[in-house]
């Protein structure tokens, strides 16, 4: 590959972070229309960069290219986001399994992301919850050493981020982090099995709520940290 072509790579993975940010953070929400001239016109450079973000975020599933009707940032089903949940509970499943013994050696650091989950819900801050609940279980995760498990996890970034842009009304926060001391104290006696098991039921089978228990979390958009691990996730997936 010649300079210019090394150059233009470079703006194109740079178009590509900038606007998957966006996109995680909800400044571009679902159905948003990315306009290549104006993206091209924003970052000063010509389209071909644009272009080429565009090709590296369809590839992984943030946005969509139909004719006519050019680039928009795409819709994840509430169907995708139920099925993309049910695939993370048996990841972490078997997480739990694999790294039991480095959980149970770190349980200090687990234990106390789980309490800042629960402090989270019980102070009715929905926002703070979506950003330590990711942070608890991403923790499990690596604790198992696997990194195509990792990947894996992080691939589903973004279904599951569409998700946890609202906290739904039908979710009893306070019981179900409550779940996340249940499967500390699993681990604590280093029955990683037991564990996953309540990883899996924790992640198909929410605790219910009287209705408008909580609403939506700061207007659509998720939390700053939680959109800098889900942009981190996405990147790793473009590169692979």
């Amino acid at each position: 590959m010649n300079e210019s072509g090394i150059a233009r790579e470079s703006i194109s993975d740079r178009v590509c972070q900038v606007i998957m940010d966006r996109i995680l953070d909800g400044s571009y929400p679902p159905g948003f229309r990315l306009v290549e001239l104006q993206l091209a016109r924003e970052f000063n450079t010509s389209q071909a960069p644009v272009r080429e973000a565009f090709c590296k975020m369809e590839a992984a599933g943030l946005v969509e290219t139909e004719p006519y009707r050019g680039t928009r940032v795409r819709q994840v089903s509430e169907r995708e986001m139920g099925e993309a949940s049910q695939v993370r509970g048996v990841l972490e499943q078997l997480a739990a399994e694999l790294g039991a013994a480095n959980l149970q050696r770190n349980l200090k650091a687990l234990r106390a992301e789980a309490d800042a989950v629960g402090a989270a819900a019980k102070a009715g801050n929905p926002e703070l919850y979506v950003t330590r609940n990711h942070l608890f279980h991403r923790m499990i995760v690596e604790a198992a050493g696997n990194g195509v498990l990792l990947r894996t996890w992080d691939s589903l970034a973004f279904a599951v981020g569409s998700h946890v842009r609202f906290v739904p009304d039908s979710v009893d926060l306070v019981a179900t982090a409550r779940e996340h001391q249940e499967i500390v104290g699993a681990l604590a006696s280093g029955d990683g099995r037991a564990a996953g098991k309540l990883l899996r039921r924790h992640a198909e089978s929410p605790t219910p709520a009287p209705a408008g228990h909580y609403a939506v979390v700061a207007k659509g958009r998720i939390p700053a940290a939680t959109a800098r691990a889900l942009t981190s996730a996405a990147s790793r997936r473009l590169r692979t």
